[in-house]
């Protein structure tokens, strides 16, 4: 019987997209790229429009041949590789190779589920040959810079490094921080804080003696020097300091209150969810985006090589649907739907933010499908979210990590949507002298928390799960 053939970039995702497609549809996977520029010699004709030379892989010979036997008795081609550069370049390697005489359409999607699937089916596109000439363009310059440059470091390092458009620059980068480095002088300088025996206990910072500002970090320059009249507490002030302050009473001046605003962070784009995973989790960018790779090939979250921080209407919508189901109205921004903006010059924002694909699943509700313990390491993540009972602790491994992956985009994917936080934050002004006979200047700050925004909501649900909130990490102040 015939059918229509669908080409995407990996067995994975051939795999999963199949399941909806049904019958009428044949899914085979290229594998990734199945042409590339010859692994010999130059091959760009520098001369003639810098026009490249390609050649089929090894791999990309033996995909070629099943594909064009697939071919013979398909009624249209459908190339559904990823909407980037390096998916546009596939889908074009392909239609060169394969010189189809079948009706051909571009399928486009940015999560894999049954309805996005069944849209990109109804609604092709013709190629993208301005992505091709933008891939085709960084491929080529990748050899001519590194074609050239690398024989250096073979004859000067060792033989078999690579050097290109990212790593040359990027020792540059090195070597500049490095002498940056070799020039700075470290300095000591100490701080005190005072513990408060008040209900609630609080702490004071020493800001000022006499009059005189205390030092801080940001007051030395890179040979050491304090810059500005400012006093450095050195070990045996400090000491003499503390001593002479144990007991003594702190008298409150000033309290005074500020404007301020605290806003949800925006979904992650692939810079953001490599930083936070790396933070957090200690992976490294390679395994953040294998992980990140499988939940998108098996259709847990959106596609994940994104600079933008937009979603679209429909999972805003049903984003605030889910907020106010499990949060109620309070928690949902009265003024219309939040919107970002990327803020990173030249982006490419051909695909939504990373966040859960639709319909939302969370965490929990997909533990049998996660792989091996990895819900139950990411749960106790979403339970600082969404207030969860912490789950029995677990030893971190490899096969752990997708979890963490799952809850990461499904923390990141709701709370952007929660109502922003606005308490009136207070400022502490005390001064004591104790027994050392001089006019210390301490201060202190704080905030109340709204009972109605992402803050206050992430700060009750880490207290039930008995977990920790670091508002600086979490929080946009």
């Amino acid at each position: 019987m015939p059918k229509s053939l669908v080409i995407v970039e990996s067995p994975a995702k051939a795999k999963t997209i199949s399941q909806y497609l049904g019958p009428d549809f044949d899914v085979r996977p290229s594998v990734g790229h199945i042409a590339d520029l010859p692994s010999k010699g130059l091959a760009v004709d520098v001369e003639n429009g810098f026009k490249p030379s390609y050649e089929l892989t090894e791999r990309g010979r033996t995909v070629v041949k099943e594909l064009k036997a697939a071919l013979k008795d398909a009624t249209a081609l459908y190339l559904a590789t990823d909407e980037d550069r390096e998916g546009e370049a596939i889908s074009w390697h392909l239609l060169e190779q394969l010189k189809p005489k079948v009706p051909v359409h571009r399928m486009v999607f940015h999560e894999i589920n049954a309805k996005s699937i069944r849209e990109a089916v109804e609604n092709p596109r013709d190629l993208d040959y301005g992505l091709v000439d933008a891939a085709e363009a960084r491929r080529i310059l990748d050899r001519l810079y590194g074609y050239e440059v690398s024989p250096v470091l073979w004859r000067r390092v060792n033989r078999g490094l690579s050097a290109g458009r990212v790593q040359s620059p990027a020792l540059r980068l090195v070597v500049e921080r490095e002498r940056e480095r070799i020039l700075f002088r470290a300095a000591d300088y100490f701080s005190l804080e005072a513990v408060t025996s008040t209900t609630p206990s609080f702490t004071a910072k020493l800001v000022s003696v006499n009059g005189q500002r205390v030092a801080t970090g940001k007051d030395f320059s890179e040979l050491g020097v304090p810059n500005g009249d400012v006093l450095v507490i050195t070990t045996a002030l400090g000491t003499e300091l503390a001593n002479g302050l144990a007991g003594t009473d702190l008298l409150v001046r000033k309290v005074d209150t500020k404007p301020y605003r605290s806003s949800p962070k925006p979904p992650f784009t692939t810079s953001t969810l490599q930083q936070e995973a790396g933070r957090k989790l200690r992976l490294s960018g390679r395994q953040v985006m294998s992980i990140a790779q499988g939940l998108y090939e098996r259709g847990f979250i959106t596609y994940m090589r994104t600079d933008s921080v937009t979603l679209s209407d429909e999972a805003i919508g049903e984003i605030r649907s889910y907020v106010q189901r499990d949060y109620g109205n309070d928690f949902v921004p009265q003024n219309g739907p939040r919107k970002y903006q990327t803020k990173v010059k030249n982006a490419q924002e051909a695909h939504e933010a990373i966040r859960p694909a639709l319909p939302l699943r969370s965490p929990d509700s997909l533990s049998s499908e996660l792989r091996g313990q990895d819900l139950g390491a990411g749960a106790g993540r979403l339970g600082a979210v969404l207030g969860a009972p912490p789950p029995p602790p677990l030893l971190l491994n490899e096969a752990e990590s997708e979890g963490r992956g799952m809850v990461f985009s499904w923390q990141e994917g709701t709370t952007s949507h929660l109502c922003a936080s606005a308490p009136p934050p207070l400022q502490l002004d005390a001064s004591a002298g104790g027994g050392v006979g001089l006019v210390l200047g301490w201060q202190a700050e704080g905030a109340v928390l709204e009972p109605s925004s992402f803050v206050a909501e992430l700060a009750a649900a880490a207290a039930r799960g008995g977990g920790s909130m670091d508002v600086d990490e979490d929080v946009d102040m």
